[in-house]
């Protein structure tokens, strides 16, 4: 990609092959450099309105997971294999300013936490929205499983129905196994953290799975509270921000989510 792209205002789309799969990245804005990365089942387009709002204050990068939006399949779908979506963009935005903010979305956030934490220096600072929470229970348990299940069954049958750009190949089991191994990945996270020595900064929602009156909802709500308050506890310099809102903070409140991004440690005002 070309230099002179990072002064650009407009995004400028660019291609990442790598690990046998093309990821549709673009670029655009100026000023301090971030990377949003999005999280399971969202795209590029989904997050537009998020993406136009910093693009009018850093230098963004963005980009499509494997088996999301204009990204290719692909016979691999984990934690892992996203996280080498993650680095290889990184490797290809061309070159920056300075090194870049990770910003990261639900399981984005654990991608942003895992690199930051497998490359020391590489990174200036972490945002991370409603993703990589230490939680002290699973998500996903045998009751959840079935109502999630169902869920995602049903949202593959209209992903087929929509455009490329917001479309997710995933079937409902790949995205079930997805969020038990994220629940993996979060149930040791907390060491992930202790190697991280930038800024840290959350912005989570006050009702991750909703308000309705259900015991499982209740569960999961209380579950993740708990989990920031044991990541504030072991990392006091956290600087936390609650949005009210459910786990769709991003697109339900992308401005609120902006405002809150340029006060950070991490970001700081640029105009």
């Amino acid at each position: 990609m070309d230099s002179h792209l990072a002064g650009a205002q407009a995004p400028r789309p660019f291609t990442v092959d790598h690990d046998g799969v093309t990821i549709a990245a673009a670029r655009g804005g100026a000023g301090r450099p971030l990377v949003l990365c999005p999280g399971l089942n969202a795209t590029q387009a989904d997050l537009a309105e998020l993406a136009g709002a910093l693009r009018r204050h850093v230098d963004l990068v963005t980009f499509d997971l494997r088996g999301h939006g204009r990204s290719s399949a692909a016979a691999d779908y984990s934690v892992a294999a996203f996280g080498r979506d993650l680095a290889a963009v990184l490797a290809a935005a061309g070159p920056m300013a300075t090194a870049p903010v990770l910003v990261g979305y639900s399981m984005g956030a654990d991608l942003a936490v895992r690199h930051a934490a497998e490359h020391p220096g590489a990174v200036a600072g972490l945002v991370l929205l409603d993703g990589a929470n230490p939680v002290p229970e699973p998500v996903v348990t045998e009751p959840v499983a079935a109502l999630l299940r169902a869920a995602w069954t049903e949202l593959a049958v209209r992903q087929a129905g929509r455009d490329r750009a917001h479309r997710v190949v995933l079937t409902a089991e790949e995205i079930l196994d997805l969020n038990v191994e994220i629940d993996g990945v979060r149930a040791t996270i907390l060491d992930r953290y202790r190697r991280i020595d930038v800024p840290v900064s959350m912005i989570m929602s006050t009702a991750m799975a909703g308000d309705a009156a259900d015991d499982h909802v209740a569960r999961l709500n209380e579950n993740w509270r708990a989990g920031v308050g044991r990541l504030v506890r072991e990392r006091p310099g956290v600087d936390l921000h609650w949005v009210e809102a459910d786990h769709g903070l991003v697109f339900s409140h992308p401005a609120e989510i902006v405002r809150i991004m340029l006060g950070t440690p991490a970001v700081g005002s640029t105009g």
